[in-house]
């Protein structure tokens, strides 16, 4: 396994969304290296202080090793941002980050099966003391389930095509290695010319279902609101359009100046409330071409941040 080295994305637009201040408490919701994690104790210095933590091992020991000079300032623990709110005191946050999906370490080590070039099992999980893994999916799920996940989590015009021939193909030889399934599909699906390999989005979507990653954003939102002081600041940063809609359907439904009854949104039943969320931003802000140049992963980053207004 490489050493853990991740490279935060629009790290100054975070810093300057949540203006951490001397004194101030801060939430980093996905650790990764700890790049968000130092920029806002630095800015918060000399006595802010800040809550940690990621469901990668690894990445908890590198923002560690990485914060060790902030001793005493800051606490760290290996878990999902989903349950931040039962070890962070509620209404204590000044600010909030969730720099979402994988990171740019765990793409690259090739021990870990993200990369279509690994040689090594395909795994793909944050947290490798889950059962879960992506051979499992892969080998494992029907056609409709794989055509499934394909489509919704990655969108892969060519889900079913794509099942199909992974059912077919198994039979005679189980997909074992990340770079074995990734030379399959661009055989199935050819570039054409394309800038992306035809596996990208196969793989982004077996990594989001092994590790649930909609569905922890489902609940890890609430959870961090609840963390957050009136006024208190959450910056998310999404790479994918899953992520992305999951982000503004909940600040729209905080935003909005009614409350509704249920799940369906009856005009005629609407009750007006003060709203209880203002974006910063109407849009998503997005890195500069320098830092795009300089990390081509950081490409499709769009950034929302959104000030809590009431509880």
């Amino acid at each position: 396994m490489i050493p853990y080295a991740h490279k935060s994305v629009m790290t100054s637009e975070v810093v300057a969304a949540l203006s951490p201040r001397d004194g101030g408490t801060y939430l980093d919701c996905t650790a990764g290296g700890g790049g968000h994690s130092e920029a806002l104790l630095e800015a918060s210095s000399p006595t802010g202080r800040l809550f940690a933590c990621d469901r990668d091992a690894s990445a908890v020991k590198a923002t560690r090793e990485r914060l060790a000079r902030f001793s005493g300032r800051f606490e760290i623990r290996q878990g999902s941002f989903a349950d931040v709110d039962q070890w962070v005191p509620p209404a204590s946050c000044d600010g909030a980050v969730a720099d979402l999906g994988a990171s740019s370490a765990q793409l690259d080590d090739p021990d870990r099966g993200f990369a279509f070039a690994s040689p090594a099992a395909l795994d793909m999980r944050f947290d490798v003391r889950q059962p879960l893994t992506a051979a499992q999916v892969v080998n494992e799920a029907g056609e409709e389930e794989l055509a499934k996940i394909f489509w919704e989590l990655g969108d892969e015009r060519h889900a079913r095509r794509l099942a199909r021939a992974v059912v077919r193909a198994r039979q005679a030889r189980p997909f074992t290695s990340a770079r074995q399934l990734a030379d399959f599909i661009a055989q199935v699906l050819p570039y054409g010319g394309g800038r992306i390999h035809p596996a990208t989005r196969v793989f982004q979507a077996l990594r989001c279902h092994v590790n649930a990653e909609l569905e922890e954003l489902d609940r890890g939102l609430p959870a961090i609101w609840r963390t957050l002081k009136i006024h208190g600041r959450l910056a998310t940063l999404a790479f994918h359009s899953g992520e992305d809609r999951r982000v503004k359907l909940f600040g729209a439904q905080l935003a909005r100046d009614y409350e509704v009854e249920g799940a369906v949104d009856v005009p005629e039943f609407r009750r007006p409330r003060p709203p209880k969320m203002r974006w910063l931003s109407r849009k998503a802000l997005q890195p500069s071409a320098e830092e795009v140049a300089a990390n081509p992963r950081a490409r499709s980053a769009r950034l929302r941040v959104m000030e809590k207004l009431s509880d």
